[in-house]
């Protein structure tokens, strides 16, 4: 309602403040922004000095080969929420490690205790991982973080593969060069119609390995997805997540655009990043 006074003043003044109170559309979100990935920090020494670090090979296949924007968070589980972290995730890349699982965390002793343990790791991924399942963030594991999803699930793993009879030895010639060292080096077969086989479009392919550890138990609710000829579990998925999750026991992030198969594991990934981005940018 509008009303007109004798005194063209006072009609400009109310002109004007109306003009300024009425309520603005709300902007959405950009729906083209790209998604956020969370890449969990190991700690390593520089020196004497702890450092949260992720790797560049990591880091430069989440941005070039996912199409995201990787986002280090620090290992500090007592510090942070994890509902506070899953609030700003598109995704989450469990990255490999020098460090192993701590075995405490599926009931045994450390076999070898000169290999390195990352506890501050294992304390934030371990709760990270189940709260991303139940939440629809999708999740790709490599090598440890493989090893992360099955421990989290209440699977078990091979402490040292090579002294396993059944299997072969999985880790890398380290006396040779970095690019001998993650060149393919032998076959996995996917199991048919599985989540890998059809982001792959193959039921094998032919894969680097640079692990100490393995799979032992399968975690419950879990898929193997693909094996070793030696049988080793190499790839597993979980059954009822609500977003892409998947862990490979290979390397797919290194030199990944020069290769289909590992490129092909991560654009499917970014693609559940990027659904899940627009999902979050929807109003509520």
């Amino acid at each position: 309602m509008h009303i007109e006074y004798d005194n063209p003043e006072i009609n400009v003044k109310i002109d004007l403040l109306m003009n300024t109170t009425q309520a603005k559309p709300v902007q959405k979100k950009s729906v083209n922004r790209k998604p956020i990935v969370l890449l969990p920090a190991d700690i390593k020494l520089v020196g004497e000095h702890p450092f949260h670090m992720a790797g560049q090979k990591y880091i430069m296949a989440v941005a070039e080969a996912a199409g995201a924007l990787p986002l280090i968070i620090p290992a500090l589980a007592d510090q942070v929420e994890i509902d506070e972290l899953l609030a700003m995730a598109d995704g989450i890349l469990l990255t490999g490690a020098v460090s192993n699982v701590h075995p405490s965390h599926f009931g045994q002793d450390v076999h070898n205790p000169a290999l390195p343990l990352d506890p501050a790791r294992d304390a934030l991924t371990l709760k990270l991982i189940q709260a991303a399942v139940k939440t629809g963030v999708p999740i790709l594991a490599i090598c440890r973080g493989c090893q992360e999803i099955n421990v989290a699930f209440g699977g078990s793993l091979h402490q040292a593969v090579h002294e396993v009879s059944a299997y072969k030895d999985h880790r890398e010639p380290k006396e040779q060069p970095i690019a001998v060292q993650y060149a393919p080096t032998h076959l996995v077969s996917l199991v048919a119609n599985g989540q890998l086989a059809n982001i792959v479009g193959s039921e094998e392919m032919m894969v680097n390995s640079l692990h100490g550890q393995g799979i032992d138990r399968l975690g419950k609710g879990l898929t193997a997805e693909a094996y070793a000829p030696d049988g080793l579990v190499e790839a597993i998925s979980v059954n009822d997540a609500a977003a892409f999750t998947l862990g490979v026991q290979w390397h797919p992030e290194w030199k990944v655009m020069e290769n289909p198969a590992y490129l092909a594991i991560f654009n499917a990934f970014g693609d559940a990043c990027r659904i899940r981005a627009r999902v979050r940018a929807e109003p509520e």
